[in-house]
């Protein structure tokens, strides 16, 4: 292996269980240990566990903390408390997308950003450089937390009595400090499955003890990346490198309800004021196929002989049986209900245009 390709802290214990390790976002990452379907279904049945250590934390700190992230981050944190958790995206001035993220509310001068393992050096680059007309200090943490996601109807139990952190409080998008072995953790109420779950962020340390406990206590299956992707599309969650990047808008991606265009300046807000009162020329849709083909990222989408789009995800939905994708198309042709076809290898199946949300989320509110 290509000695640039990073590990976690449990990469031994992911080959211990016999996962499939591929690089995925700078990492070596386990696709799967038994096999796709099952660790979904595991998940949106009864529980199941991801390690995603290779995700990146930064802490903002200083008189202008929440003043610089409001200037870097889509949503609003205004008037927020302590313990509460916005997602949202970094733009580029045109309106492209660096990043979407998470950014938790430490305290009014402190903030804790988590952001996607692919993209480390390059959010990274672009905080700094532009904390440096703000009265803050940035910390890039991705070093130092693991993070384990646990998630699934059954997590909040196996969370509270096996790892013994107290988490039924929690509603969804919060978080507390939670002091452990002489740490403090920070547990949330969070995932990227459409389940209800939480992600804790500890040492490298605590996160291998904790990651014991849980394959020890028989309840919960090792998941990986394979099932990851088709939790979260099911859901419509995006993943950035498919439904978002530099050269997609976030209001192309129909993630508008986190961009507030009414609050004070941030970065790419004029670029999409500008593209809201234009008119948008593409975005994302679901489409549903008639057959079973699979549409896979890349493959082309057509109106009649005409190309009109690109699918950014595909499968064969294992939760509803259906062939589905989301797809970047011509506004011309997003609206529900549109007949489209995608051109899967020398074939053309056809499909039509539905909802980004193949399956209903199962959130604690």
């Amino acid at each position: 292996m290509s000695e640039t390709v990073k590990v976690t802290c449990l990469n031994d214990k992911h080959k211990a269980l016999g996962a499939q390790m591929v690089p995925f976002g700078g990492f070596e990452m386990p696709l799967q240990y038994s096999n796709i379907i099952d660790e979904h279904n595991a998940v949106r049945e009864h529980c199941g566990v991801f390690d995603v250590s290779h995700m990146g934390e930064v802490r903002v700190t200083g008189a202008e903390a929440e003043k610089f992230v409001q200037y870097i981050f889509t949503n609003d944190l205004k008037g927020a408390e302590y313990g509460k958790i916005f997602y949202g995206m970094m733009l580029h001035p045109d309106g492209g997308t660096v990043d979407d993220l998470l950014v938790y509310k430490m305290g009014d001068q402190e903030f804790f950003l988590v952001i996607n393992a692919a993209n480390i050096d390059k959010d990274y680059a672009h905080i700094v450089a532009e904390a440096k007309n703000f009265d803050v200090k940035t910390e890039n943490l991705s070093d130092y937390y693991g993070q384990l996601a646990v998630q699934g109807p059954e997590s909040e139990q196996i969370v509270e009595e096996v790892l013994g952190l107290p988490c039924k409080d929690l509603v969804f998008y919060t978080f507390d400090k939670v002091p452990a072995n002489g740490e403090e953790l920070i547990v949330s109420r969070t995932g990227y499955t459409g389940e209800d779950g939480f992600e804790i962020y500890g040492s490298h340390e605590y996160i291998r003890k904790a990651w014991d406990k849980l394959m020890e206590c028989g309840k919960v299956k090792p998941c990986g990346l394979g099932c990851r992707d088709t939790l979260r599309f099911e859901v419509g969650l995006p993943l950035y490198g498919d439904e978002l990047n530099d050269d997609v808008t976030p209001l192309e991606a129909g993630l508008g309800m986190f961009v507030k265009l009414d609050k004070d300046d941030f970065i790419g807000k004029d670029a999409l004021v500008k593209q809201k009162a234009e008119g948008l020329k593409r975005k994302i849709v679901g489409i549903e196929l008639q057959d079973k083909a699979i549409p896979r990222h890349g493959y082309e989408v057509l109106n009649g002989e005409t190309v009109v789009g690109v699918v950014t995800t595909g499968y064969n939905s294992i939760s509803t049986g259906k062939s589905v994708c989301m797809a970047m198309v011509n506004i011309d042709v997003a609206a529900l209900d549109t007949p489209l076809s995608i051109r899967i290898r020398k074939k053309v199946f056809p499909g039509v245009v539905t909802k980004k949300r193949f399956y209903k989320k199962s959130y604690k509110k």
